[in-house]
Parts: C-alpha cells; structure tokens; sequence
C-alpha cells in the first residue's frame, strides 16, 4: 500500500522556520517527482515546489528564496523547509508523488497520482 506521511507543521509566529517532512512507503519513490502543494481556507490547492528524481527543483514565485525543496531517498523522505515565513503562508500542506513523469518538477496538481492527508501550518503575524 503506497503510503505519504507529513509532518512537522505547527503555530509559528511571522518571520520564524518549519521543516515539514514527507515519509513515503509502499514504492520507491526516489524513482518518483515528490511535489509540495497548499490550500487555505477558502482558497484552491496551490503548487508550492516541486524536486524531480534527478534533484531539479521548482517553486512558486511566492516563496522563491524563503521555501528549499530536498529529498533524501535512503529515507524515502522529502522536506520543505520553510524559513521567513508569512502569515499568508497559511495552509494546509500536501506531500504527493508523481509517478508518471519523475524527470519533471511538475507544478500541476493532476499530474500527482500519490497524495497524503495534510499537515496544518499556521503563521501569526
């Protein structure tokens, strides 16, 4: 059963760090694109960042310079770590793995096949 597990959100005041961590079982997904995605309250899913099996890297322009995307695939672990952040950068963020294209940072949310249940980051201003 292919499984994506997230983790490390939390209440951060404006300007302070979060590292959210992304566990994935079930595939190997070092072989996979692991993409970052958002939803606030009221608001669509967002692209957020994206790392290809190959390590390239993409992000939105919104947290460009605050937000890095890794993966370790000994762990079969992605990351996101969030630094500076914003109180708009309230959401709940999405860990998902696109299996189809892994030579691709894609940005787009139908091109994800494997997705986990979210984890709350919430910034005070």
């Amino acid at each position: 059963q292919v499984q994506l597990v997230e983790s490390g959100g939390g209440l951060v005041q404006a300007g302070g760090s979060l590292r959210l961590s992304c566990a994935a079982s079930g595939r190997t997904f070092s072989l996979d694109t692991m993409g970052w995605f958002r939803q606030a309250p009221g608001k669509e899913r967002e692209f957020v960042a994206a790392i290809s099996w190959g390590g390239s890297s993409t992000y939105v322009d919104s947290v460009k310079g605050r937000f890095t995307i890794s993966r370790d695939n000994a762990k079969g672990t992605v990351y996101l770590q969030m630094n500076s952040l914003k109180p708009e950068d309230t959401a709940v963020y999405y860990c998902a793995a696109d299996t189809a294209t892994p030579w691709v940072a894609g940005t787009t949310a139908e091109g994800y096949d494997y997705w986990g249940q979210g984890t709350q980051v919430t910034v005070s201003s």
